[in-house]
């Protein structure tokens, strides 16, 4: 039994922290999606004022800054998961995960220089394709996010265990403390940066020599296509997926006198620009259908399974997001969300994705899918001879519904703790002006201020661990967050809605004051 609560801690430490290196994502989607629709060439044909230069410059700005942080969002998780993690100045923790992920990022790329295996971006491509990236100006081997993650939490286990070191020799002393944590921190960083030239590039082969047999697999290539795309997302291995088919021969090409055009996307191009009928090769750019539209449906899901009480926040946080993927085809803040907090839903996610692509493919359909305005626009240039995009939006009415169905049943059915499914925040009772909230009574009922060994809090949760679980007034404690109050050992957590954050500073500063006063 213990082992198991030990489990489902830790699998709950995992999933804050998680959620906690995100939250500034919601903003950066609202900001993206309205960056996306003023810079959109498309929507721009439409209204016209969109072309006026100094809209677009602000649309420009908007999008390419916002998209700045999604391309880089390994060194968000990386950051913000050690500073989640710290039990102490959390601030040191997140530094020390940044200097560590610089000398991940240049481990890696100097272990791949020395062993000559540095690759030449291609001229169009850039480094996509190759199993590379260059991050915060670094090229290294391309993990996605994982690298951040894992790194992330490697920081915030040995800063708790080394941030309190210290040496008594007086030259020494000076290494002591967060110092020492850093410099654990970077033996290790460097250790893994080099791992992951050793490691991660034969799992890039493995999936880059599926392309071949996708290719001649028929329609069953084209669901293992669709499916592959969604699901390696975290691990920054979907680009070996589509990129040979978008971009090289496998992907079909075209000959128009001298002109040769290959790949399905410079096939597509070519064809549409050419007013030619639209070859089959145009299969393997549906994945922008799901993106396009399938998110509707997910959102939707989760704004039906969120509590009542929670529905208008849970729809005011994922509409952005929804906007950014519809929009923009920028998926990873929503995917983010529930890719590793929910496996079922995330294993579902790729296959309504693939099996849509194949049904794509037996309607005949050859319509632009990627972006919901510039498809539109694209399709009605085209004409529904050419494209038949009625069916197309047909299929996107059907796929918007197979997920919000599914989702819905299975995150009811396995209580999945998606947006918006956390406890009901208690009223808070009343208080003094200047308090707001009974803090110095919830002080008292954990036992009294030298009883509070630690304070933190995850999205909706305060979590406060105690010295001694015997001194807890536990009526007390269900008192102030009625329906919302768990104790296990030395940990007590009392649910707040979205509030939890902003009470856990507000606890702080009295924490500091009552520690600061003299003893009665």
């Amino acid at each position: 039994m213990k082992q198991k609560e030990r489990i489902v801690r830790a699998l709950e430490q995992f999933s804050t922290a998680m959620l906690a290196a995100l939250g500034y994502l919601p903003a950066a989607g609202l900001v993206l999606a309205a960056g996306a629709l003023l810079a959109s060439a498309g929507l721009g044909s439409v209204a016209p004022v969109l072309r006026w230069e100094p809209l677009a410059l602000a649309g420009s700005l908007a999008y390419d800054g916002m998209m700045a942080i999604i391309q880089n969002l390994s060194v968000v998780f990386c950051v913000g998961i050690a500073a989640f993690l710290a039990r102490k100045e959390k601030q040191q923790a997140a530094i020390i995960a940044l200097l560590s992920y610089l000398v991940f990022l240049t481990a890696g790329h100097t272990t791949l220089e020395q062993m000559g295996r540095l690759a030449a971006p291609d001229p169009a491509l850039g480094m996509y394709g190759t199993g590379q990236a260059v991050v915060l100006g670094i090229q290294t081997v391309d993990m996605g996010v994982t690298g951040g993650i894992l790194l992330g939490f490697l920081t915030g286990w040995v800063y708790n265990r080394t941030s309190g070191k210290t040496f008594r020799p007086a030259p020494l002393r000076i290494y002591g403390g967060v110092r020492w944590s850093f410099l654990c921190m970077t033996g290790l960083s460097a250790v893994l940066g080099l791992a992951a030239c050793f490691v991660w590039p034969p799992v890039q082969r493995a999936v880059d020599g599926l392309t071949g047999w996708i290719a001649a697999a028929g329609e069953t290539g084209l669901f293992l296509y669709g499916f592959l795309e969604r699901v390696l997302i975290p691990t920054g291995l979907h680009h070996l997926i589509y990129i040979p088919f978008q971009f090289t021969s496998l992907g079909g090409t075209l000959t128009v006198g001298n002109q040769v055009y290959t790949g399905a996307y410079a096939v597509m191009m070519g064809e549409y620009s050419l007013g030619l009928p639209f070859s089959d090769g145009i299969r393997w750019m549906y994945i922008g259908f799901t993106k396009t539209f399938g998110y509707f449906g997910i959102v939707g899901a989760f704004i039906f399974c969120a509590r009542p009480e929670n529905r208008r926040r849970t729809a005011a946080m994922l509409t952005p997001l929804l906007l950014t993927a519809s929009l923009a085809s920028v998926t990873e803040p929503l995917d983010f969300l529930f890719c590793f907090l929910s496996p079922v839903l995330w294993l579902a996610h790729g296959v309504i994705a693939g099996a849509f692509m194949v049904l794509l493919d037996l309607c005949g359909v050859t319509a632009f899918t990627g972006g919901l305005v510039s498809s539109f626009a694209m399709n009605l240039s085209a004409g529904a001879a050419s494209t038949h995009y009625p069916l197309l939006y047909l299929l996107a009415a059907a796929q918007i519904a197979v997920y919000f169905v599914v989702f819905t049943l299975l995150i009811r059915t396995f209580d999945l703790r998606t947006p918006g499914r956390e406890q009901p925040a208690p009223a808070v009772p009343p208080a003094a002006p200047e308090d707001r909230f009974p803090f110095h009574a919830l002080v008292a009922a954990l036992g009294g201020r030298g009883n509070i060994a630690r304070v933190d809090n995850c999205l909706t949760r305060l979590r406060v661990w105690v010295e001694d679980p015997g001194l807890l007034d536990r009526k007390a404690l269900r008192e102030l967050s009625p329906d919302g109050l768990t104790c296990q050992g030395r940990e007590v957590q009392l649910v707040f809605g979205f509030d939890a954050e902003q009470l856990r500073r507000q606890l702080d500063v009295v924490l500091e004051k009552t520690a600061l006063s003299p003893p009665v």
